[in-house]
């Protein structure tokens, strides 16, 4: 039954509520019209019990905004929403993407991540290719989906509001990957679910890389707010040369400040029973967090990116198929994904909001059930890469 407004309602009692469900929620497309995010398709999904989030189409299916009964989570970035006929991959350097760097959620891949890289490209067999140019994070981000279905569907009295689509990023001397994306949200509902499903549809075998960017903002990021995960190891931070100077650790957010660089650091993290890795924002001043659960065997690394900066303040909460090392560091070690004709991997992520102090404890014993983080806000990075096995390589 769906739990709204103080009532457990069967499917009965909403018709005879109202003449549509779209009373209480539901999923509508819609276009943007000015700026640039013209032409831009969104789904608006509204579960009725405050969770409102809107997913772009026309941008990989991405997850931009998300509210809780009007409170925005998530981050919105200087360049706002941008279609993608403007994007720029090759541009600045492989830089070009931070110009269109915005929303909750930005999915990163299929077949490169992280820095701008040139790595080798011989597997394609083609002459006239022997290395590749990758911009920052790779290109599916900036991909237009095929929407194939979104709406509400009843099961027995629960009502799950859902999209699918499929991303394809190809090119006619190089990769043929092919995601497809299932988003769902229960009515009444205080969490959005996804799954992901990456398939190479050509014929050489390809490499593939991938993580989710969850950008989360004010107002639930705020000084105060505590960065909860469970993390067995702190690997690596990209500022160890500078570890105190800016005096903002892992764990605790500070202000907004002026000229402040990102911080990114890759915590190894334990997994519960299930295997599954909850990680979460929390907020005691506004009663108000954010959890992400991912799974270790689908995302086996996690990355940390701090941008306080002024006018882009933000927390990234980053689970990754591969170290922060890079595309190169990945094939060296043996650790990059190689997808064969027709193979496949599956990713699965929840985004659940958490609302009053009783929740938050609850989602803080949940991650200390799983591993004790350290106490140190500035932990010495071990430097202790774990391989990732059993990926086969060409």
């Amino acid at each position: 039954m769906a739990e709204l407004f103080g009532e457990s309602l069967t499917r009965e009692e909403l018709r005879r509520r109202s003449g549509q469900l779209a009373a209480y929620g539901g999923v509508r497309l819609m276009e943007l019209a000015d700026g640039t995010e013209r032409g831009i398709r969104m789904l608006e999904f509204r579960t009725g019990s405050g969770l409102r989030f809107s997913v772009v189409v026309d941008r990989a299916m991405d997850v931009a905004e998300v509210e809780w009964k009007g409170a925005s989570l998530g981050w919105h970035g200087p360049s706002g929403l941008r279609a993608p006929a403007l994007h720029e991959p090759e541009g600045e350097n492989g830089f070009g993407w931070a110009r269109s760097f915005t929303g909750f959620l930005v999915t990163c891949g299929l077949d490169h991540i992280l820095g701008p890289e040139e790595v080798d490209a011989s597997h394609y067999s083609y002459p006239g290719i022997r290395t590749k140019r990758h911009g920052l994070h790779g290109r599916v981000a900036n991909i237009p989906a095929r929407l194939t279905g979104y709406g509400e569907h009843w099961d027995g009295d629960r009502c799950i509001l859902w999209a699918e689509g499929v991303v394809r990023q190809a090119t006619t001397f190089g990769e043929h990957l092919v995601m497809t994306r299932r988003i769902e949200a229960d009515l009444g509902g205080i969490e959005i679910r996804l799954s992901d499903r990456v398939m190479n549809e050509g014929f050489a075998p390809t490499p593939h890389m991938f993580f989710y960017h969850v950008n989360l903002g004010a107002p639930l990021l705020d000084v105060g707010a505590r960065y909860v995960a469970p993390i067995a190891d702190v690997v690596w931070a990209a500022h160890a040369a500078r570890y105190r100077d800016q005096g903002t650790g892992y764990a605790l957010v500070p202000a907004p400040q002026d000229g402040f660089s990102e911080q990114v650091w890759q915590h190894e993290t334990a997994a519960d029973a299930e295997g599954e890795v909850p990680v979460a924002l929390l907020n005691d001043r506004l009663g108000l967090g954010l959890q992400v659960t991912t799974r270790k065997d689908q995302l086996p690394c996690l990355f940390e990116w701090q941008h306080f900066q002024a006018g882009a303040y933000a927390l990234g909460i980053e689970p990754s198929t591969h170290h922060v090392l890079g595309d190169t560091a990945a094939r060296e070690r043996g650790e990059m994904i190689w997808l064969s004709s027709g193979e496949e991997r599956h990713y699965d992520a929840r985004f659940t909001v958490l609302e009053g102090a009783a929740a938050l404890e609850e989602a803080e014993a949940r991650v200390r059930a799983v591993a004790m983080q350290p106490d140190d806000p500035y932990p010495v990075p071990s430097g202790n890469f774990r391989p990732l096995i059993g990926r086969a390589q060409i």
